[in-house]
């Protein structure tokens, strides 16, 4: 059977509990061990010493007085003894006769003696050769087998603890996280249902990774909802936007096919054309606001600003002058190449352009301006028109937004749209302002 997350999770901090706790009170055990042992053998070995400095002084009886005076009653753990060449014990605390060997050993570990009381226990001692006889000093390892034990009783509390604890504990986490989880699922189901306006609770301080990820997803969902909601206005907007266009090009269809004479019919196929491009330039339009979404930065290319707007410059001067508009190119500084996307870039600026020279006073000035600022290099377009009034700039900036809310003059309202996605592309941003009369749009452009 195929546990849940949360089982999976819950067993896991089960286990590391539980492991984590064996390796502390092992280590403690080992160390504990390890330290006691090194106190014996520390022990022994100023004992042996110094004994035997008594033994160099003072010879056998000195010596046999030392044993005697060192050997106490009360100190059960004790091994000191006076040993002949066989192994008997002449005097001391030890086994009547040793079953270890007789050679010099400064200190070791075993069983000292082969009757009940010493085969049971081990040792830690240390022999040397006192003239004829041999010097045997130590400890027995009583007090670390009881605390061995001690700690083996620690171990066995410890571990039904620890298993205790991990549980209790693996099933709070398990709940948590399994809590995060359906909430963040539910979210995740209700926007695949449709609903985008739910988001996934965020615990305040919190900064988890739940809560990172939760953060995220918001984001994602707030840019989805703002997307779904964008593409629901364009289709509307284009749908109504194109109804006009499509049935005056069928009933000037209809018109023309109906007319015999030759020059009547011209002057209807002609509007047929006009109708047509409308659309096709709404559809165009459409579609380059979709693809600077989506351009890859390897399209962009080293161009100049001042190069690119003095070439736009020369194609728009004659237009202008058609329009019965004065157009000014005013290069005030002239930044180095930048990274840009020439063709999207060029087509924005035209769209301003267009935009000036259809709003533009009559007998005025357009100025296509570059310069430098603290936040960037500006493109602006400036014209002396009607402007754009501060409560209209957001939905001028719209797709298919419009300020002729009943929709009777021409233009699809993408033209600004188009201009505030290449700025995006770039990393920079569109600005509309006062030119005192007139509109500044701009585009500001990182460095």
């Amino acid at each position: 059977m195929r546990l849940s997350v949360t089982a999976r999770i819950a067993l896991l901090a089960i286990m590391l509990s539980l492991v984590s706790n064996l390796a502390l009170i092992g280590f403690v055990w080992k160390q504990t061990s390890a330290d006691a042992i090194d106190a014996i053998r520390r022990e022994t070995t100023e004992q042996s010493d110094a004994l035997r400095t008594v033994w160099q002084v003072g010879g056998i009886p000195e010596l046999r007085q030392a044993i005697g005076e060192a050997v106490s009653p009360g100190d059960v753990s004790l091994v000191l003894a006076l040993v002949d060449a066989d192994g008997r014990t002449v005097q001391g605390v030890a086994p009547a006769r040793l079953t270890v060997p007789l050679r010099m050993t400064r200190f070791r570990i075993a069983r000292l003696g082969d009757d009940a009381l010493w085969n049971a226990r081990e040792t830690g001692y240390a022999l040397y050769p006192i003239g004829r006889q041999w010097l045997l000093t130590g400890r027995n390892l009583d007090l670390i087998a009881a605390e061995e034990r001690a700690m083996e009783r620690a171990l066995a509390f410890a571990i039904t603890l620890s298993l205790a604890l991990g549980i209790v504990g693996g099933l709070v986490l398990a709940r948590y996280v399994g809590r995060r989880l359906d909430g963040i699922a539910s979210v995740v189901e209700a926007a695949g249902e449709g609903d985008l306006s739910r988001r996934v609770a965020v615990v305040a301080g919190g900064g988890d990774a739940f809560d990172r990820l939760a953060a995220r997803l918001n984001v994602m969902l707030s840019k989805l909802e703002g997307v779904m909601a964008e593409l629901r206005v364009v289709t509307d907007s284009l749908a109504h936007d194109l109804r006009s266009p499509l049935a005056r090009l069928r009933t000037k269809t209809e018109q023309a096919v109906l007319i015999a004479d030759p020059d009547a019919r011209e002057v209807a196929l002609g509007g047929l054309l006009t109708e047509t491009d409308l659309v096709m330039r709404m559809l165009t339009m459409v579609i380059e606001i979709s693809r600077s979404g989506s351009v890859s930065r390897d399209r962009f290319i080293q161009v100049s600003p001042a190069n690119l707007l003095e070439e736009i410059g020369e194609l728009y001067a004659p237009v202008a002058e058609d329009a019965g508009l004065s157009f000014v190119v005013a290069i005030d500084d002239r930044p180095p190449a930048m990274a840009l996307h020439r063709e999207l870039l060029s087509q924005a600026i035209t769209n301003m352009i267009d935009n000036a020279l259809r709003h533009g006073a009559s007998g005025g000035t357009v100025t296509l301006r570059l310069l430098e600022r603290g936040d960037g290099v500006a493109i602006q377009v400036e014209d002396r028109g009607p402007g754009i009034a501060v409560a209209d700039r957001a939905q001028a900036l719209k797709r298919f937004g419009r300020l002729d809310s009943a929709r009777t003059t021409p233009g699809a309202g993408l033209g600004m749209a188009l201009v505030e996605a290449v700025a995006r592309l770039h990393d920079g941003r569109f600005e509309l302002g006062d030119n005192a009369p007139g509109l500044v749009a701009r585009i500001v452009l990182p460095v």
